[in-house]
């Protein structure tokens, strides 16, 4: 047999993955759209949720929390999994348990069955987002390919939340609060049964090293001490016991994590990944980003709803305005732009145009309208946040070494997940402090209980603004770090020397300076 006629299987093979990443891409994108989908259409159907099965005040946080600790704590180790059993299957897999466990909690009769049904969620979620992630990093090694990948990539995680929104108040209202769980089921078949005969991984990527356990229980520990502190501290305070028990506890865990990773042999997180200077600006930038986008989220949603008497039909299509706007700048200002200049000249003007939005932002009241506040504000922050996203996802898993590329996209989730966290806590902390001390300097001049109502609306806005304020500055340092910290160029595409001396066939990604 000739030489040639030997390597054509394996060269058909690797035409076939090529020919087929676009329609992986849909797939791939489905169960995006799923997961971020999933972190706010339950919020909507919460409370018919919580008065349906008997649920608590003080418990019904852990409806949330549940799921952001699992998933939280988990997503390095399920960047692991796909690097060690492919991305491909991780990608099934996570999607089937993620359907099982949104099928548990639209059956759920009690609470804890809530409860244990979002946690699974968490845990699946946790592998199947990395996994997600890290085959777009290992199908699309070509520049201008790679940025729309990576543009419609972002849109879906920027905007998929605020289409959450819409979702969760259409199925809440018309139909019940189940079906923000039982949607997810369809979604997940689809997603699954496109992957399993579309995705074809490139071969040669797994990091076949035995598993760090150490690096495992010490992350996972640590990541879920430092969530479940945020989540405290929004409800208990920051001076609160265990409150400041976890955060010690965090801080310990996962800095002997660090220690064990620069030490054993086959790390979790092999400190490579986050010691680039470029993929490190990348992670800390996005996580201080998130910060501001998750507590805006939350403070418009309450402005519109119990200030402004939105119906969450209502609320969820005032959001269109900013995914279109993510939408536009993800796929239109950065995928073009992100192979003809440097990412910092994105990503560092982008978050300065969504801080820009969250400074139209603070100016709201009462009495301020949609059209001439919220709206442009939106945009603004769409625009920014899509155009800094899309070089940052790219970015984030351009140059590691295939067997990386699971735990590189985990941490992007991660650092996303912790800011998130951060964000929901710290933001919230600031606008109920700010609120109490307005209605306490002024309720005592409100004589009728009309005043006193108007004082407490006035006050809970007061509190939104002056926690905008400080999205605002976060927004900008995310900016500084980008400058300071991301030198890369453009990106482009070079054919890099393999292991035994021979040209790849296809080109690797690497950054040009």
């Amino acid at each position: 047999m000739s030489e040639t006629a030997a390597k054509a299987p394996g060269a058909a093979d690797e035409r076939s993955a090529h020919a087929n990443r676009w329609r992986a891409l849909v797939f791939i994108a489905l169960a995006q759209l799923m997961v971020v989908l999933d972190a706010t259409i339950v919020n909507i159907a919460l409370p018919s949720a919580q008065t349906d099965l008997g649920i608590s005040d003080g418990n019904r946080q852990w409806v949330v929390t549940a799921y952001a600790l699992a998933f939280g704590g988990l997503l390095l180790f399920g960047g692991r999994i796909a690097d060690l059993w492919g991305r491909k299957r991780a990608f099934v897999i996570g999607l089937i348990g993620f359907a099982a466990a949104s099928a548990l909690g639209g059956a759920a009769t009690t609470g804890a069955m809530m409860f244990g049904a979002r946690a699974l969620q968490g845990v699946f979620g946790a592998m199947l987002a990395p996994a997600a992630l890290s085959l777009l990093a290992v199908m699309f090694t070509d520049a201008k390919e790679r940025a729309k990948a990576f543009g419609i990539y972002g849109a879906i995680a920027g905007g998929g939340g605020a289409v959450g929104f819409i979702l969760g108040g259409v199925l809440t209202e018309y139909l019940d609060w189940r079906w923000t769980f039982f949607v997810n089921i369809p979604f997940a078949i689809v997603a699954a049964l496109g992957a399993y005969f579309v995705i074809r991984e490139p071969e040669g990527g797994r990091n076949r090293n035995p598993l760090d356990i150490p690096g495992v229980l010490l992350s996972t520990l640590g990541l879920v001490s430092l969530v479940y502190g945020f989540t405290r501290a929004e409800s208990d305070g920051w001076g609160d016991t265990t409150t400041v028990g976890l955060f010690v506890a965090s801080a310990v865990l996962l800095i002997a994590f660090v220690v064990t990773e620069s030490r054993v042999k086959a790390p979790l997180l092999p400190l490579r990944v986050i010691l680039d200077r470029n993929r490190g600006g990348i992670y800390l930038s996005l996580g201080i980003a998130i910060i501001a986008m998750f507590g805006t989220f939350l403070f418009l949603t309450y402005y519109l709803q119990v200030i402004k008497g939105f119906s969450p039909i209502k609320t969820g299509f005032a959001f269109l305005p900013m995914i279109a706007g993510m939408m536009i700048g993800s796929t239109q200002i950065g995928t073009r732009l992100m192979t003809r200049v440097p990412a910092r000249a994105l990503m560092g003007p982008g978050f300065l145009v969504a801080a820009a939005g969250m400074l139209v932002m603070t100016q709201i009241e009462i009495g301020s309208s949609y059209a001439s506040t919220i709206l442009p504000a939106m945009v603004l922050l769409g625009l920014g946040m899509g155009t800094a996203f899309m070089p940052a996802m790219s970015l984030a898993t351009l140059g590691v070494e295939p067997r990386d590329a699971g735990v590189a996209s985990a941490m992007v989730n991660t650092s996303q997940q912790v800011g998130g966290a951060i964000g929901t806590a710290l933001l919230n902390t600031i606008a109920a402090s700010a609120t109490t001390s307005y209605i306490k300097d002024h309720i005592a001049t409100a004589a009728s209980k009309p005043q006193q109502q108007l004082v407490q609306m006035e006050g809970a806005v007061h509190g939104y603004a002056n926690a905008i304020w400080v999205a605002v500055g976060m927004l900008v340092l995310a900016a500084v770090v980008v400058v300071g910290l991301v030198n890369a160029g453009r990106q482009d595409t070079t054919p890099v020397a393999s292991g035994d001396g021979a040209e790849d066939e296809m080109a690797v990604p690497v950054v040009a300076h």
